[in-house]
């Protein structure tokens, strides 16, 4: 389908939800003039004051005649001054696809890279252009790789997918903006209902009559009605423009294979799955740890550690490639699934291009660690922005395990509070298992229905992995608090933690490992021993 083609559709699309309004306004305007002629006077009232106030979110809806922007990503701006190389490629590329290149480059934390333009009159005439281009591809892609990444986007130029959006945008935000009003606004009739009747409930319970149950299912029932309509008409307009907005990605695909070879787009298709499910590990495991000890990586790191995962990970990460999902990652979603655009891609003629070795592209930038320290000051909340920053990563793992052992708040943490009254400690823990109340206290754990009623020896091995794990780290807690363990820091696997005085870390089973696990398994046995555990505990500091 021609630019014309689909601009006219998002028109008709747009026109029909304006239409819906109108009928909706009309058929409230004729039931109006019915209640007033033949209804009692009470009565008409009634359904002339219903018909106002459905009428006030379908107008509002209407007349928003500005489409609202939508919220660009945080992100470093930069100029051809600050990064030469990279907005050479950008005018280089824009050349290649027979475009203008965007008027502004904004540097993003995330892994993806999105144009957007501000057009005039719904699209009719060309606005002002950005590029959106996260970093983590930058760190991830060669620069082979990233020009038929850039290419997509710039296939969006051509293609007037930017420019017509704005019609499609304005439907969706329209729609989904009366919807909701619809639903606000049976919520808070539902609400004022639920009121009312607890007050006159607490009435009559003080007058020593029984309250009537509490029932709001029909209260703002003509609200929602409203909201299926409309939410009706939503799925129509998303299902139509679905088609057009996919059919755009496969177009879009077939200009970066055009100008930076099939094999480097196909390639970068893989890699970009990987960078996503990689970059979310990163974020998790790394970039974020010391949050709760509000706690940084150090200066430029928050966002320039992610290659170093991606280095030390390269084996593990390489299956990623072949697994491309075959589903779009939502039913409304923009983008057809990465294995359909790969296998597209694949299937065009060898053009002989992208398969050379090229370096990363991380190197087109001027300066890449000042570039990163700069992203982290435009893309982190202010609030992040103070905390302290860690001076190397292992010092940032250790304070972050520190704050999250200190905290600890487990179920056997939250069993022993209730079963002792006191609080939750490794002493007190201790004490219930040699006054043989370990299972006594199980019991209090959350249990699912079969453990909760199964027989004495089958509820102990149901329930002895829980207290394991709770008492290992109860254990850790102690040593932490005493700052005697050794946490070690690693780009390839899981932190390892070290007892006193071991060589190896708790997953090995020499030494003071295999003592310590075999001294937890003493303290959970069906006849337990807590002797073996408390000769590797730390002595409690003496007061001063």
């Amino acid at each position: 389908m021609g630019a014309t083609l689909r601009a006219l559709r998002a028109l008709v699309l747009l026109c029909g939800f304006y239409l819906l309004g109108l009928v909706l306004l009309a058929v409230a305007a004729v039931v109006d003039v019915a209640a007033v002629e033949w209804a009692p006077d009470a009565f008409a009232g009634k359904i002339v004051i219903v018909s106002l106030l459905l009428a006030v979110p379908v107008v509002r809806g209407m007349f928003m005649l500005r489409t609202p922007k939508g919220e660009a990503p945080p992100g470093l701006p930069v100029t051809a001054a600050d990064e030469p190389r990279l907005w050479a490629l950008l005018r280089e590329l824009a050349a290649a696809t027979g475009t203008r290149a965007p008027d502004a480059v904004v540097l993003t934390g995330d892994v993806n890279a999105a144009v957007s333009e501000e057009p005039r009159l719904l699209g009719l005439r060309p606005g002002p252009r950005r590029l959106y281009l996260g970093v983590p591809l930058l760190t991830g892609l060669t620069e082979a790789r990233l020009k038929a990444v850039l290419a997509h986007e710039y296939g969006h130029f051509t293609g007037g997918d930017t420019r017509l959006s704005a019609l499609a945008v304005r439907g969706r935000v329209q729609i989904g903006r009366t919807v909701g009003h619809f639903h606000a606004r049976a919520d808070s009739t539902a609400a004022a209902e639920r009121a009312r009747q607890e007050k006159a409930a607490a009435r009559r319970t003080a007058k020593g009559k029984r309250a009537k149950e509490i029932d709001t299912v029909g209260a703002g029932i003509t609200y929602r009605l409203m909201a299926t309509v409309y939410t009706a008409y939503a799925k129509l307009y998303m299902r139509a423009t679905l088609t057009t907005a996919r059919a755009q990605e496969y177009a879009a695909d077939l200009t970066a294979a055009r100008v930076a070879g099939r094999d480097a787009t196909a390639s970068a298709l893989r890699e970009l799955q990987l960078l996503s499910a990689a970059h979310g590990f990163y974020l998790d495991s790394y970039a974020t740890l010391g949050l709760a000890a509000r706690r940084l990586p150090p200066r430029g790191q928050y966002f320039g550690g992610f290659g170093r995962m991606l280095t030390a990970r390269e084996a593990e990460l390489a299956g990623l490639r072949e697994e491309l999902p075959t589903e779009p990652a939502s039913p409304y979603g923009s983008h057809p699934p990465i294995s359909d655009r790969v296998r597209r891609i694949e299937a065009l003629p060898a053009d002989g291009r992208g398969t050379q070795d090229t370096g990363p592209a991380l190197a087109l930038l001027a300066d890449p660690g000042r570039t990163l320290a700069a992203l982290e000051d435009a893309a982190l909340t202010d609030d992040v922005r103070q905390f302290e920053r860690a001076g190397d990563w292992e010092q940032l793992l250790s304070s972050s395990m520190a704050v999250g052992l200190a905290s600890l708040d487990t179920p056997l943490h939250r069993a022993i509070a209730l079963h002792t009254g006191d609080r939750p400690t490794l002493s007190a823990l201790l004490s219930v298992i040699d006054d043989g109340r370990l299972w006594q206290l199980a019991r209090r754990l959350p249990l699912s229905e079969q453990a909760a009623t199964a027989p004495d020896p089958a509820f102990r091995e149901s329930v002895r992995p829980v207290l394991r794990d709770s008492l290992r780290s109860m254990v850790l807690a102690e040593f932490s608090a005493q700052s005697l363990l050794n946490w070690e820091f690693s780009w390839s696997r899981p932190a390892a933690v070290r007892l006193p005085g071991s060589a190896s870390d708790l997953d090995g089973e020499a030494g003071t490992e295999g003592a310590f696990h075999a001294a937890v398994a003493a303290a959970l046995a069906d006849h337990p021993d807590t002797g073996p555990l408390r000769a590797l505990l730390p002595p409690s500091p003496q007061p001063a």
